[in-house]
């Protein structure tokens, strides 16, 4: 049996769905990237992260091929082909009574496949930035 907060964040990475993704996270849910030192935290901070992975690996054939679940927490493996390169990699995602993730740490592997993967994400969170305002007169 899968854990309600495996079923639902399976249920966003099928639909991309970000009513799915808001209600999932809990408020100070922190977010461990293998491209960043530093945890991001905070819903939507987090959000932003975790949609930009979903366009990114929308129309891949990105799977979930493995997932060991415990009460509290679960390690999803996952595999996907990216710019002609297969990439593997884990998700290891912490959850509290409320099901709602609390932490959610992705690991990936080879090292080429983590740049590669890296230079992508930073391209998806740039193209769904929103635009900010024109700039004013004179600048």
């Amino acid at each position: 049996m899968t854990a309600p907060a495996v079923e639902r964040w399976f249920e966003f990475m099928n639909s991309g769905d970000a009513e799915v993704l808001d209600d999932l996270l809990a408020e100070d849910v922190r977010f461990y990237s293998p491209a960043v030192h530093r945890p991001k935290q905070g819903r939507a901070v987090v959000t932003g992260f975790l949609m930009a992975a979903e366009h990114l690996f929308a129309g891949t054939d990105f799977r979930y091929v493995a997932q060991w679940v415990q009460s509290d927490s679960a390690v999803l493996e996952f595999a996907v082909e990216l710019d002609g390169m297969q990439i593997e990699g884990v998700d290891i995602v912490h959850w509290n009574a409320d099901h709602r993730i609390t932490s959610f740490k992705v690991m990936v592997r080879p090292l080429r496949g983590l740049q590669t993967v890296s230079t992508r994400m930073a391209e998806t969170l740039e193209d769904m930035r929103p635009a900010g305002p024109p700039p004013a007169h004179g600048q």
